[in-house]
């Protein structure tokens, strides 16, 4: 349990505080990197930071849903569902630093609160755990395809990002409702929505 629990409490940590890494390639490392103005760039890195608060969120996430699962098959997907969003947290973070902006000042608010959330969703049962998992994806898909919208039409590194990023996490809501989840009710999808609404509102400027 002790052991456990350190090791829970070390990738908090590194979630937060240290650089993440990826062991995929990042995806638009060979396309050049555009002339953006100021506004433009400045629109391109707080939206990356959404993106990255949003896989802050979503370690955390992973991590209280498999601290609550009991079925070895159920935790295993959710760490490998962890292990990809790790990637994306390194891809989101290397891409505001090329644009000369800055992650969250809240990530460690961000982290705690999605810990808890997710450590909630578990006590469900491993269906609606499952469920829970799948939804977010689904969410979080459909918000980056709203970025692809936002994002400057020649920033095509940050668009080979989020369009890989989009990829991933429809993988994994697929995967999770195979496994067994189940959909939710809709009026907990839809505090799911406000939540997320929320938190890209504020992580854009803060």
């Amino acid at each position: 349990m002790i052991d456990a629990l350190i090791l829970h409490v070390d990738r908090a940590l590194r979630t937060v505080f240290a650089p993440a890494a990826s062991q995929r390639p990042l995806p638009g490392a060979d396309l050049p990197e555009p002339m953006l103005d100021d506004a433009e760039r400045q629109r391109a890195a707080a939206l990356m930071r959404i993106n990255h608060v949003g896989e802050i969120c979503a370690q955390a996430l992973y991590q209280g849903q498999a601290l609550m699962s009991r079925q070895p098959d159920v935790t295993l997907a959710l760490r490998q569902a962890a292990d990809e969003e790790t990637e994306h947290l390194a891809w989101t973070e290397h891409r505001i630093r090329e644009l000369g902006g800055r992650k969250s000042l809240l990530n460690p608010l961000w982290y705690g609160g999605a810990l808890t959330i997710g450590m909630l969703a578990g006590k469900f049962g491993e269906a609606w755990n499952l469920g829970f998992l799948a939804e977010t994806e689904r969410q979080v898909e459909s918000h980056l395809k709203s970025h692809l919208t936002q994002l400057p039409e020649e920033d095509a590194r940050s668009r080979a990002i989020v369009t890989q990023m989009m990829i991933d996490e429809s993988e994994h809501a697929d995967k999770a409702l195979a496994l067994g989840g189940v959909p939710l009710p809709s009026m907990v999808c839809a505090a799911m929505r406000g939540a997320s609404r929320l938190m890209t509102t504020t992580a854009y400027w803060v």
